[in-house]
């Protein structure tokens, strides 16, 4: 019999794979994991002498002794945590039109309409709420022509004013991975259960927030994340007294020129935003692979 013609041996599976690969790996270490690397060092230098630095911990004992920077830190993440809390509050029920009540086109313009503040700059939203807030603009005049104040109200810098801006920024986050979880559910669980005698909130609380959980979790922790490392809208929002942990990592980094400060500060943040979602994911059982997969 002829002998069967030979094909050049392809390139081993693991190889391509890692020619697959090469590009993202390269930009994780490159734009991430190095920065980190020298940030890390950086925190833990202290300068003695023009151009001379020694290990130290100075930095982190001067977040500790000046109450303003700690202050400012727990200020920020009680905040976030409280917009994040807000935000899922109110795109559940978007979320649950979207996926469970709309249907074709209702159901794209629902979305789209979720999706339109995110066709401008981060800058452009925050600057027109400026516009609706100030006590020239759009809001404070139509409170007081209906008789509501006595005079136009500045409605800026307060502190809810800055969660307002969080919220409205952050939305689009929390909608889509509790749209990816409530689809999945099956309308037939929720028929059973109104047929065994089951009300809208015991419906709720065993079938539906148990099946979005991957879902909620997913999207609380883009949202806390996004809303912890926020800079312009607390600064712009809260102006001078919005005392945001950003706006400190801002100070030490551009005006001070002191990067060993900031780029302390900027660890501490990283740590905070760590723990809170390592305590998020064991407080609701949730695994980390599985709620990315929902993000």
């Amino acid at each position: 019999m002829p002998a069967k013609p030979t094909s050049s041996n392809p390139l081993p599976a693991r190889l391509l794979l890692m020619l697959l690969l090469a590009p993202a790996l390269l930009w994780l270490v490159g734009l991430i994991v190095l920065p980190h690397v020298e940030l890390g060092i950086l925190s833990l230098r202290a300068r003695v002498a023009p151009r001379v630095y020694e290990v130290s911990l100075d930095q982190y004992r001067t977040f500790l002794d000046e109450p303003l920077y700690w202050h400012t830190f727990v200020r920020t993440a009680l905040m976030s945590m409280l917009a994040t809390a807000i935000t899922l509050v109110m795109a559940f029920p978007i979320a649950w039109m979207i996926a469970k009540v709309a249907r074709g086109r209702n159901k794209s313009m629902l979305f789209i309409l979720c999706l339109i503040p995110f066709w401008v700059s981060e800058t452009v939203r925050t600057l027109g709420w400026m516009i609706l807030l100030r006590e020239s603009g759009v809001l404070p005049g139509l409170l007081m022509w209906l008789g509501l104040t006595p005079a136009p109200v500045d409605l800026l810098y307060h502190d809810a004013t800055i969660l307002v801006g969080l919220v409205y920024t952050s939305m689009l986050f929390m909608v889509v991975p509790l749209i990816g979880a409530l689809e999945s559910l099956d309308d037939s669980l929720i028929e059973a259960a109104y047929d065994l005698g089951g009300n809208g909130w015991s419906i709720l609380r065993q079938i539906i927030i148990p099946h979005a959980a991957p879902g909620i979790v997913a999207g609380c922790i883009v949202v806390f994340m996004l809303t912890l490392g926020n800079y312009l809208t607390p600064t712009l929002l809260g102006g001078k007294n919005s005392q945001w942990f950003t706006e400190q990592i801002y100070t030490q980094f551009i005006t001070r020129f002191n990067w060993e400060q900031g780029a302390a500060f900027g660890f501490l943040l990283l740590g905070l935003s760590t723990a809170i979602v390592w305590l998020g994911l064991k407080l609701s059982g949730q695994k980390f692979g599985e709620v990315m997969r929902k993000a």
